[in-house]
């Protein structure tokens, strides 16, 4: 291990940061939703290529780019640098000059509004970064690195393939094969803090459709028909109470964030859609949490003369930081940020398919503070007084400060240094 290589590295990293945070913009303004992230892969692809990398991987699993880089150096480790790169159905209120103004017209579901308002706008940019920095010294890299930058992250139209899971289907990262797989995630955390969690990092996930179906008939005589919406609201209702049939100590949450019907104002429709997420902090209660699910959902619609179907989907594994791979990596957190800006943070039921990578091939995931926040009395953040305050990822109103992006690309470039020269990796 050499210092100079830090400061050389850091240096160019300063040297990027205007052109990430432009890159950055950029993005903000044209988001594009799960599958559908055309621009964003292409101007990824032209820009790895601009810098000479030995190989540009398009087209993986929709619109994923991986990027090849070979150091000079001899060294067989081969760290794969992940970001995701999608954005989100939801408005852009972020108060930004380059707050997005797209409209996806054609989008399964739709029309919907677009925004980046889960910050990968960030993670693509500052992964671009990191890639510039790193094939810049190239000469002192004793091993490999794959940008891998991952397509609907945030689960593609049900109907589809995609995300992290479809990468490794289609052998993205076969050759050469990850000796460890490292990502971030920026969050409503104190700008430049890194954050981090031996165990699950984020929790296990599903998608869920329940399909409630009655008779469909004229509004004016319901006794006609079935009506599927009171079953649909009483398992809303029921879906509350379902954390009471099971361990109290292993957070688990079950939520229905979108609700389809085929009725109109004067119309007792036939079907009811209700589309959710299951996410459970232990991955081994999940098959549990679906049973009593199903359970409480075909049960319920029986009561009103119903009947219920339930699809349980795009499973998603949690993030699972191990003990080793942490004690490895703290030394690296601690010198990009320092050491009173790297912490243990509390569990969360959030989900990322990094999973897929990390739980494959070993390695690290944690989290990037990006908000006017402070650490409060009790280890938690909180807002800072005069400033936009904590907005939570996937709100209309999230937001990510552009002078942190810089710590995020020093973060990607010391975290692969480091493994490729053989610092950060568990003892064996």
């Amino acid at each position: 291990m050499s210092e100079p290589i830090y400061a050389e590295l850091d240096k160019r990293a300063a040297a990027v940061a205007e052109q990430v945070v432009g890159w950055r913009r950029h993005l903000h303004q044209n988001p594009e939703l799960s599958n559908r992230e055309e621009a964003t892969g292409a101007l990824i692809a032209d820009h790895l290529r601009s810098l000479g990398v030995d190989e540009v991987r398009t087209g993986i699993a929709g619109h994923g780019v991986v990027g090849v880089l070979r150091g000079s150096r001899s060294g067989d480790k081969v760290i794969a640098l992940r970001a995701d790169i999608d954005a989100l159905p939801v408005p852009d209120l972020c108060g930004v000059d380059f707050a997005s103004e797209v409209v996806d017209q054609d989008y399964p579901g739709g029309p919907f509004p677009v925004s980046h308002a889960c910050g990968h706008d960030c993670h693509t940019a500052m992964l671009l970064g990191a890639a510039t920095v790193l094939a810049g010294v190239r000469e002192n890299l004793p091993g490999t690195v794959l940008f891998v930058f991952q397509p609907a992250e945030e689960g593609p139209p049900v109907d589809e393939k995609g995300g992290a899971a479809q990468m490794l289907a289609e052998g993205a990262l076969d050759d050469p094969v990850p000796s460890m797989a490292f990502g971030f995630h920026v969050t409503p955390y104190p700008k430049g803090y890194i954050g981090y969690r031996v165990g699950n990092q984020f929790g296990a996930s599903c998608l869920v459709k329940i399909v409630v179906t009655g008779r469909q008939v004229h509004g004016s005589t319901p006794w006609m028909g079935v009506d599927p919406m009171p079953p649909a609201g009483a398992i809303l209702t029921g879906i509350g109470q379902l954390y009471r049939q099971l361990n109290a100590f292993d957070p688990v949450t079950v939520s229905i964030g979108h609700i389809e019907d085929v009725g109109r104002f004067n119309i007792i429709g036939q079907t009811v859609t209700l589309w959710g997420t299951i996410r459970c902090a232990v991955e081994s209660d999940m098959p549990e949490v679906q049973r009593r699910l199903d359970t409480l959902a075909t049960n319920t619609a029986a009561a009103y003369n119903c009947s219920a179907t339930v699809d349980f989907l795009q499973d998603v594994p949690a993030v699972h930081n191990l003990p080793q791979w942490v004690e490895a990596g703290l030394p690296t957190f601690r010198r990009v940020a320092g050491a009173d800006q790297v912490l243990e943070t509390a569990a969360t039921l959030g989900y990322d398919d990094v999973s897929e990578f990390v739980n494959k091939y070993g390695g690290l995931y944690v989290t990037l503070g990006v908000q006017d926040a402070r650490i409060g009395a009790q280890g938690m953040p909180e807002p800072v007084p005069g400033g936009r305050g904590m907005v939570m990822n996937h709100n209309p109103h999230f937001y990510a400060d552009d002078d942190t992006l810089v710590t995020g690309v020093r973060l990607h470039s010391h975290v692969a240094y480091d493994h490729l020269s053989g610092t950060l990796s568990p003892a064996t």
